[in-house]
């Protein structure tokens, strides 16, 4: 059986599985606090029908750009700390005394500096995102062999040459692990900081629906805050597939 077709079972099986779950809790409740799947999906076209999209628009705007500079960031600052020593020992005991620190717990000062628009929600992403991509792309420079730049040396390859040839594909498959990592932390973020001075987001639909007691529209906006969930991380392993060619098997 191809791996492609295991993974569709698996996936289908999961989805059954969770479904008959939810199902038996609906049945042994009987409140509505918790109504079957049938009356959640049922629900969905209504939701998109009455703006869905403006929520689920605004939210992938502010995950892509918050996604986008941590990636650049991320990759630069890892390529430095790996690449020079002296740098290193600058930036490392920087990263490691603040990523400890609970990224919530920065929420009312980033809001109070940057505003309740889109750039403190894109910021509390970065604030996720950007040390885990800078450690793991740092790391991946730290573990090329040596002897793989003297053989460029050797051939009068330029220090560009040597960083696409070398450095670059060598540290793409890190990066893009450490977004994948990062992405269900990201969303979780992006979900709570949404609550706060906004009228479009899937966090503040969810929360709007669960505060009018509306529990279909509720249940329905965490499923496709979900699928949007599960949609960037199918997007981040299809362009993994697609630039590495030497990883498909």
């Amino acid at each position: 059986m191809k791996k492609s077709l295991r993974q569709f079972l698996g996936a289908v099986a999961a989805i059954i599985l969770i479904g008959g779950i939810w199902w038996l809790g609906s049945f042994t409740l009987q409140k509505p606090l918790l109504p079957t799947p049938t009356v959640v999906l049922a629900r969905i076209p209504n939701l998109f029908a009455e703006g869905m999209f403006q929520h689920l628009q605004a939210s992938f705007y502010r995950v892509i750009v918050g996604i986008f500079l941590s990636i650049l960031g991320g990759f630069g600052l890892g390529l430095v700390m790996g690449s020079f020593p002296k740098w290193n020992q600058f930036f490392d005991p920087l990263i490691y005394l603040t990523y400890p620190i609970p990224k919530m717990a920065l929420l009312p000062i980033v809001m109070l500096l940057g505003g309740l628009g889109d750039g403190s929600k894109i910021t509390m992403i970065v604030l996720i995102v950007l040390p885990q991509v800078t450690i793991s792309v740092r790391d991946a420079v730290r573990e090329i062999p040596h002897h793989y730049y003297d053989v460029y040396r050797g051939l009068k390859a330029t220090r560009w040459q040597q960083f696409s040839a070398i450095t670059f594909p060598a540290t793409l498959p890190a990066m893009f692990s450490s977004t994948r990592i990062s992405l269900g932390t990201a969303i979780s973020i992006l979900f709570f900081t949404e609550n706060y001075g906004t009228e479009f987001g899937m966090g503040y639909f969810i929360m709007d629906a669960w505060t009018r007691m509306d529990y279909p529209a509720m249940y329905g906006g965490i499923l496709i805050l979900s699928s949007f969930g599960f949609f960037l991380f199918l997007l981040m392993d299809f362009l993994s597939w697609y630039f590495f060619k030497w990883q498909r098997k």
